[in-house]
C-alpha cells in the first residue's frame, strides 16, 4: 500500500466542501413506528405493539443526498415522487437539509415509495412497503430525464442510486450515462440488480451480495470475488470496483490488480442501516476532492464507521470523520 497520510486526508476531507454532487435514482420515504410489546393479541399470536414514537427519515437516493449535504458537498437530486404525503414529506426534508431538490418531478400515476418500519425492544416486528416498481409514464420519463440534463452544468459528479423501483429503466439508465459522458462528469453507480445500463461508469459500489446476483459468480473466496468483479467491469467497459463487505470494510478493484483489502475501523455498532448511502456519498466527494481510490476507501470506511455508531439511520460529518482518521488508517495498513 502506498504511503497514507493523515494530514493529507485531512486535507482532502476540508475540499470535499462544497463540492456539487448530483445524486439521481429512486428515492423512499422511511417510517418508523417504536414501541414496547409486553403481551400478545387474543386475536391472533402476533405480539401486540404499544406505540410510543412515530418519526420519518430519508431513504433511498434522498439519503444518499442526505449524507452528502453532511459531509459537506453540495447535494442536488433528481427523482420521481408522487403527488401525495410521503412525495410531499421528503420534498419538505430534503428542503430542511438546504439540498437541491428542484429535480424532483411529481406524478400522480404512481405512489412515492414508502417502507414502515415497526420496531420494539430495539428489533423489527414487521415491515410495511408500498411502492410501484412499474416505469413511468412516458411523459414523466421524459420530465424527469429534462431534469437531469438541467442539473449537469451545475454538478461535478453524479452519483446513481438503482433500487429497482421502475424509474431507472434500461433505457432510461442508457440515455443519462450518455448525457454524462458527453458533459464527461465522472459517475458513481450504487447498483442492487443490474450494471449493464451503466456502461462508462467511473466506480461501481456494490455489496458482496450485489457482486454475487448481478455477476453469477458465488462468492466464496478472494478468487471468486476477483471473477465476479471482473465480469462487472467487462459489462461497463471498465472503471473501477468497491466491493462493501459489511464489518470486514471493501475490497478494492482498480486498473489491473486483483484486489486490495481495506479493513474497517472495529466499532461498536448500534445500527447498519444507512451505511452503504454513507460509504457512496464519501467515496465520490474523496474521488472529486482529488483523493486515490485508497484514499477515498479509508475516508468512507471512517464515515461508515461514525454512522453505524449511531441508532437509525444516520449520517456523519466532516469533523466526525476526522477524529476516526488514525484509526481508519492503521486498520487500512493491518489489512495491507
Amino acid at each position: 500500500m502506498a504511503a497514507i497520510r493523515r494530514e493529507r486526508l485531512e486535507r482532502i476531507l476540508e475540499r470535499m466542501a462544497d463540492v456539487p454532487v448530483l445524486i439521481v435514482g429512486d428515492v423512499v420515504l422511511d417510517e418508523y413506528v417504536v414501541g414496547s410489546v409486553d403481551r400478545v393479541s387474543p386475536e391472533a399470536p402476533v405480539p401486540v405493539v404499544h406505540v410510543q414514537e412515530e418519526r420519518v427519515a430519508l431513504g433511498g437516493a434522498a439519503n444518499v443526498a442526505r449524507n452528502v449535504a453532511a459531509l459537506g458537498g453540495r447535494a442536488m437530486i433528481s427523482a420521481v415522487i408522487g403527488d401525495d404525503a410521503a412525495g410531499n414529506e421528503i420534498a419538505r426534508l430534503l428542503d430542511d437539509l438546504g439540498i437541491d431538490a428542484s429535480g424532483l418531478v411529481v406524478t400522480s400515476g404512481r405512489p412515492t415509495t414508502r417502507k414502515t418500519r415497526v420496531v420494539a425492544r430495539s428489533q423489527q416486528v414487521v415491515r410495511l412497503d408500498r411502492e410501484s416498481v412499474a416505469p413511468p409514464i412516458p411523459a414523466v420519463g421524459r420530465r424527469f430525464a429534462a431534469s437531469v440534463e438541467r442539473a449537469l452544468p451545475a454538478a461535478r459528479t453524479v452519483i446513481v442510486e438503482d433500487y429497482g423501483k421502475g424509474v431507472l429503466t434500461r433505457n432510461m439508465a442508457a440515455k443519462l450515462m450518455k448525457q454524462f459522458r458527453a458533459a464527461e462528469i465522472p459517475v458513481v453507480v450504487d447498483p442492487k440488480s443490474t450494471v449493464t445500463p451503466y456502461r462508462g461508469a467511473s466506480l461501481l459500489k456494490p455489496n458482496l451480495r450485489e457482486a454475487e446476483a448481478i455477476s453469477g459468480v458465488s462468492i466464496r473466496t478472494p478468487e471468486d470475488l476477483a471473477k465476479a468483479v471482473a465480469r462487472l467491469r467487462r459489462r461497463v467497459g471498465g472503471g473501477d470496483v468497491v466491493v462493501t463487505r459489511g464489518g470486514e470494510g471493501m475490497t478494492l478493484f482498480e486498473g489491473d490488480d486483483h484486489g486490495i483489502e481495506v479493513p474497517t475501523v472495529a466499532q461498536e455498532v448500534f445500527d447498519v442501516q444507512g451505511a452503504g448511502d454513507t460509504t457512496v456519498a464519501a467515496l465520490a466527494l474523496a474521488l472529486r476532492a482529488g483523493a486515490r481510490l485508497i484514499e477515498a476507501a479509508i475516508i468512507a470506511n471512517a464515515a461508515a464507521g461514525v454512522v453505524v455508531g449511531k441508532a437509525g439511520t444516520a449520517t456523519a460529518s466532516r469533523r466526525e470523520v476526522k477524529k476516526l482518521l488514525a484509526r481508519s488508517i492503521a486498520a487500512a495498513r493491518g489489512g495491507a
